[in-house]
């Protein structure tokens, strides 16, 4: 297992989940034996749905003071965590602002008032030469220590949330006069992200500097997972830019990225953190081409596409060949993916599920958030999501978790990470929206074309 997988998986759980057990234990779920079939829905139905509903998380659950996005909402008990504001969840955020101006959630007047609130949040909150960290106090704008020696810059993070501050400034950069002022405080916020100085004078970037440990986590950011767009936004960014070299031997490792393994008659293309040749969690092809879009996206080491496509298709196999013999596992219920999960005491936990971390829980943004990927695939899942809608939709779409094999066990509350990629992937998917403005931004273009990318 790879040092940036294991670190990944060991601070989710030890430092995300482990003060949070949620709701508690659950009775367990018992379907009666004649349960009424609900009416189904239309697929434009049923994406109409699992967008409006998700895009709550974002507007009536954000934050109060800053609007940006908490890190998690748990309905049974809203006061948790109420001002733990997570960075990369704002980015996705913000484009999930977008999509609901677009799809008539709210007002385009709505929209740009809450974006101009979250902007002078964060031109406002701690910043760690140029960077956001992880979690962020919604009320002081401080910073809130993911652990003991991250309580700085988190470049990851900080990643996510420029490429939602792209895509507003494309978005409202031919508005009206104030809209046009948001896009520059938009396109300011994130050039002023020193992304050469996370490189330490080395050729890769690295996750995390504290003001009072300097660089000690010392976590390289190396492909295949996550983090690719921050080598795409550092190479795209006018006045800290990193040299193509970084790209190649941080991201790529000197080309030793590229794999040769196959699962299931699929090429994996590159090799994914954690080594396993039936690919990581899925949110690896999520987080990135939010905005960055895959279609067409090739450079040395592989096609982009065909990587994220051949991701998904694999993990859906994996499911239903399900070689653990859980319950349900099949066409309609699959996707493994770092979410909420199911602690041996029916509390509630974090685990990155993946093919090789196989616990029996399936994450609803797993497939809902593939579905550019595998369109009809995704929608089965969704119908049949909707079909448990009494036990699996709740106030802000669908839960974040829940295991079949434990006569349904739910875990009934959300994180801003899995419902984000939701309403943001199923827009690319219907009109490509996010992808299009991020794509259209000059600087995201002079950066591909800097490492060598062509899309």
């Amino acid at each position: 297992m790879s040092k940036l997988y294991y670190t990944i998986c060991l601070v989710f759980v030890l430092i995300s989940c482990s003060s949070d057990k949620g709701p508690g234990y659950q009775e367990p779920y018992v379907p009666e034996p004649n349960e009424p079939t609900i009416d189904p829905l239309t697929d434009t139905e049923m994406m109409d749905l699992t967008q409006r509903e998700t895009f709550k998380y974002f507007w009536d659950f954000a934050n109060t003071n800053s609007g940006a996005a908490k890190e998690r909402y748990h309905p049974k008990n809203p006061n948790l965590n109420q001002n733990v504001v997570t960075t990369g969840g704002t980015g996705f955020g913000l484009m999930a602002i977008l999509v609901g101006i677009e799809r008539g959630y709210v007002t385009r007047e709505e929209g740009v008032a809450r974006l101009n609130k979250i902007l002078v949040f964060l031109e406002n909150a701690n910043r760690f030469h140029g960077a956001w960290s992880h979690w962020v106090d919604g009320g002081s704008g401080n910073v809130i220590p993911f652990s003991t020696k991250d309580n700085g810059g988190d470049l990851v993070e900080t990643a996510f949330l420029s490429q939602g501050l792209i895509c507003v400034k494309e978005y409202l950069k031919n508005g009206n006069d104030s809209e046009k002022a948001l896009a520059n405080k938009a396109d300011a916020l994130w050039k002023g992200v020193e992304w050469n100085w996370y490189t330490q004078n080395q050729n890769a970037l690295f996750w995390h500097w504290s003001p009072d440990y300097g660089f000690e986590i010392n976590l390289k950011l190396r492909g295949y997972n996550e983090t690719m767009i921050a080598y795409v936004l550092a190479a795209a960014s006018p006045d800290y830019s990193i040299s193509k070299a970084v790209y190649e031997e941080g991201w790529a490792n000197n080309g030793a990225i590229v794999s040769s393994a196959s699962q299931y008659g699929f090429p994996l293309v590159l090799k994914h953190a954690g080594g396993s040749n039936f690919g990581g969690p899925l949110f690896f092809s999520h987080y990135s081409f939010l905005g960055l879009n895959p279609k067409n996206l090739t450079d040395q080491y592989g096609n982009y596409w065909n990587l994220a496509v051949n991701h998904t298709k694999i993990n859906r196999q994996y499911c239903i060949a399900n070689p653990k013999g859980y319950v349900d596992y099949g066409e309609d219920c699959w996707g493994l993916t770092a979410s909420y999960s199911r602690n041996t005491d029916g509390s509630i936990g974090y685990s990155a599920h993946s093919p090789s971390n196989d616990i029996g829980v399936i994450s609803p943004t797993a497939a809902i958030s593939s579905i550019p990927y595998t369109p009809s695939e995704s929608l089965k899942v969704m119908h049949f999501l909707y079909q448990k809608k009494d036990k699996l939709l709740g106030v802000a779409g669908f839960y974040d978790a829940f295991s079949p094999q434990n006569n349904y066990w739910v875990a009934d509350a959300y994180l801003a990470i899995d419902q984000g990629p939701q309403i943001i992937m199923i827009e690319n998917h219907r009109t490509g929206l996010l992808w299009n403005l991020f794509m259209q931004n000059t600087d995201v273009k002079n950066g591909l074309n800097k490492l060598g990318f062509n899309y």
